[in-house]
């Protein structure tokens, strides 16, 4: 039997790992340990269904607590690791207690960054959502009539502004940069996404920041814009991005950038301690990114599990989204980053478009909007490494089928 497993972290990374090395028959005491006080559960639908009550915890689990059970899981709910010593090979725990590893995996997950108290930001009607205490907390607050205010224009914040505003709040969106989604969508991708906002009455006010959030008894009431404009509140949601949870890799003496910094196999500059997920800095094509996706979490921590149970292929990231926004799902396959044009085309259905990226003349994303058939052509030819041929693309009759060989 292979030697003692510990996954730090209790989100989609970790139970990836663990669901992945018991279907490869890999049998080594696994232990978990979660912050949270619940089994490892879907995070997307904390910003959607489940902050409309439209799921419950329940549905949102990856398994009954039965799973962990049958297949000899150890899960230490609400305890967080707190320290790693390397040369004991073990990991302090929160609750007092120290536990031995053999290999350690990190999956950290990401915390989301929140206002300062200086500005506001320990007022009470001011929220982050990033587990379901946090969702549990912002829902009681989406009463019909109260007015919202989203601060960030990025894909977290967007799809808050649409569960407020289709809960039937007044929603602005402020966003600092001259657009909406300016670091991760081309403008074109921008534009149509803050038509389908202002379609349904979202206020988007771009190239606008905020000076400070002002309240009455603790509560928050207005917030001050730098268009010197100040706007009555009832609740504020910050979106402003997240940060790696790399603190205890780093007192560990463990290599981080922007993350927890891992090679084409996950493993960070200590060969026994592996990192996955929101938390991990990864190599892809010439450069280092952190891929903020539930499908990164999960394709590179199962390619940890393979490699753990003898396998020797590298992670290879095949970068996707997906983002749901009313009755709008947006699927982004590949990374526009560093995108030097983009095409627009119309798809066949009433509201269908997709965007595709290039670079250099090579074809790298594509972003479609409520159009399956563009997504599913675009990331075919994106893993097959294929530029499909404009004179298609700008051909709004064409068949995209043609595109793929």
């Amino acid at each position: 039997m292979a030697g003692r497993l510990v996954v730090a972290g209790g989100g989609q990374a970790a139970f990836a790992v663990v669901s992945k090395l018991r279907a490869l028959k890999d049998d080594r005491p696994v232990t978990i340990v979660a912050a949270e006080a619940s089994l490892p559960y879907q995070r997307p639908p904390l910003s959607k269904k489940y902050l409309l009550r439209e799921m419950d915890l329940d549905r949102l689990l990856y398994r009954p607590a039965s799973w962990y059970t049958d297949n000899a899981v150890d899960v230490r709910l609400s305890t967080r690791v707190t320290g790693i010593d390397r040369d004991a090979r073990c990991v302090a725990l929160s609750d007092g207690s120290r536990l031995p590893y053999d290999v350690l995996a990190l999956a950290t997950g990401s915390t989301p960054r929140r206002l300062p108290a200086s500005i506001g930001g320990d007022l009470g009607g001011v929220f982050v959502v990033r587990d379901f205490a946090d969702a549990d907390l912002l829902a009681e607050e989406l009463q019909p009539g109260r007015h919202a205010l989203i601060i960030g224009g990025g894909y977290i914040g967007l799809e808050a502004a649409a569960v407020a505003r289709s809960s039937g709040l007044d929603v602005t969106v402020i966003e600092m940069a001259d657009r909406i989604l300016q670091r991760v969508a081309s403008a074109a991708t921008s534009d149509i996404v803050r038509s389908i906002h202002q379609d349904r009455g979202v206020d988007i006010r771009e190239g606008t920041g905020l000076i400070r959030l002002l309240g009455t008894e603790g509560r928050v009431t207005a917030a001050e814009l730098t268009n010197g404009s100040t706007i009555p509140v009832d609740l504020v949601i910050v979106g402003i991005g997240v940060t790696s949870n790399d603190a205890i890799a780093a007192q560990a003496g463990l290599e981080v950038g922007n993350g927890i910094v891992v090679d084409d196999f996950g493993r960070t500059s200590d060969p026994d301690i592996y990192a996955m997920g929101d938390c991990a800095l990864l190599p892809w094509k010439d450069m280092r990114i952190r891929l903020e996706s539930v499908q990164n979490a999960v394709d590179q921590a199962e390619a940890v599990a393979a490699l753990l149970a003898g396998g020797t292929e590298p992670y290879r990231p095949k970068p996707w989204f997906w983002s749901d926004q009313y009755d709008v799902k947006l699927q982004i396959a590949g990374f526009g980053l560093g995108h030097d044009e983009t095409i627009v085309r119309t798809g066949q259905r009433a509201g269908s478009v997709s965007v595709w990226y290039f670079a250099s003349g090579r074809f790298i994303a594509v972003d479609a909007i409520n159009d399956a058939k563009a997504y599913v052509t675009g990331k075919k030819l994106l893993d097959l490494g294929l530029t499909p041929d404009r004179a298609v693309l700008e051909n709004q009759d064409a068949d995209l089928k043609t595109l793929l060989p």
